[in-house]
């Protein structure tokens, strides 16, 4: 049985099944859940001690020294956590939002929209901040006398590049998703 009326802000198509848009809109959206919550967690739970060696001065042996990289020392990679965990969320909670509507309310779209849009914002400058501290990290600065550090942490670099990628994944995901709300009004009008 196929019923249909429209009111001011809500329209409502209840024939039992969801139309093409809501299944993939909620496909898109399970993925950026699920990359957005692996790429927190493998920035969060990354950590590596490493032995370096620090030299005193010059005619004595170096000493050798733990050190130990870990997420919460650089403001970026707590920023990509941070953001990463805030993007989980938002995609947990939209995601229940269209699969509790059954009809299009035009008022949740409008407001699930400008929440894509902005995760992708907050995604996009997480991912900015991390990648340069990493690049810093992988290459170091020879003009402020910073030495490359991911010749040391290797397993630590390593996990937050993977995290990046996944991350960005993530944001490309919430970008898809505004292009398919895009070309859903579109095919409205």
């Amino acid at each position: 049985m196929k019923m249909q009326h429209k009111e001011e802000d809500v329209e409502v198509v209840d024939n039992g099944r969801r139309s093409s848009f809501d299944r993939m809109d909620m496909v898109v959206r399970f993925l950026a859940l699920a990359l957005t919550l692996v790429a927190a967690v493998l920035v969060g739970l990354d950590k590596q001690t490493a032995t370096v060696s620090l030299t005193l001065v010059p005619s004595v042996p170096p000493i050798r020294v733990p050190a130990t990289g870990k997420w919460t020392y650089m403001s970026a990679f707590v920023y990509l956590v941070i953001v990463n965990a805030i993007s989980c969320f938002y995609a947990a909670v939209s995601l229940l939002l269209v699969l509790a509507r059954r009809g299009r309310h035009k008022l949740v779209s409008l407001t699930v929209t400008i929440l894509d849009l902005v995760m992708v914002g907050l995604l996009f400058s997480a991912l900015g901040a991390t990648a340069s501290i990493g690049l810093i990290g992988f290459q170091g600065n020879s003009h402020v006398h910073w030495d490359k550090v991911c010749n040391v942490f290797d397993k630590f670099c390593h996990q937050i590049v993977i995290a990046l990628f996944l991350s960005f994944a993530g944001s490309i995901a919430y970008l898809v998703l505004i292009v398919l709300a895009v070309l859903h009004l579109h095919k409205k009008l």
